[in-house]
C-alpha cells in the first residue's frame, strides 16, 4: 500500500535546499521563530507545513543569507520533548556591512553577547541570542 503525503507537506518538501550543510533547529514556537528570522536576519520562508491544532509545525524551510535553515516544533508525543538550545552556534558569514546585519537583529529582538569587532584572526565577528535561546554568530571576513 502506498502512502500519500498531504499536498501541503509534499510542497514543503519540494523547496530547493541551499548550502552544503543545513541547520535544522527544534524550537518551541517554530512558526513564530520562522517569522522572527525573516525580520531579524532577512530570511525568506521557502515552505512551511501548516500548523496543527496546537499551533505547531513539523517543518519550516527558510532561506537565510544564501543558505537553508529548517525548523520544527517539539513533539513530545512522538519522542521529541522540548529541550533548551545548547552546545551549538548558528554562524552567518557576512559579505559586507556586518554592523547593518547586527543592528537589524538587535532591533528585531535579539540580545547582543559580543558586539561586532575585529578579532585576532582579522575578521569582524559578533554574537547574539535570539528570543528562542539560539546563539547566532556573525563573521565578516577581512577584506
Amino acid at each position: 500500500m502506498s502512502e500519500t503525503l498531504d499536498p501541503q507537506a509534499e510542497a514543503a518538501a519540494q523547496a530547493p535546499v541551499k548550502g552544503g550543510v543545513v541547520t535544522y533547529l527544534n524550537i518551541d514556537g517554530a512558526v513564530a521563530a520562522a517569522e522572527f528570522y525573516v525580520k531579524a536576519f532577512g530570511g525568506e520562508i521557502a515552505a512551511m507545513v501548516p500548523p496543527d491544532e496546537k499551533g505547531r509545525t513539523m517543518h519550516a524551510h527558510l532561506y537565510v543569507n544564501g543558505g537553508s535553515l529548517m525548523i520544527s516544533d517539539f513533539y513530545p508525543e512522538h519522542g521529541h520533548p522540548p529541550v533548551p538550545p545548547s552546545g551549538f552556534t548558528v554562524m552567518l558569514m557576512i559579505a559586507d556591512d556586518i554592523h547593518a546585519w547586527w543592528r537589524r537583529a538587535i532591533d528585531a529582538g535579539c540580545t547582543g553577547k559580543v558586539e561586532p569587532q575585529v578579532m585576532f584572526w582579522g575578521d569582524t565577528y559578533g554574537e547574539l541570542v535570539d528570543p528562542f535561546g539560539v546563539t547566532w554568530a556573525m563573521n565578516q571576513p577581512k577584506g
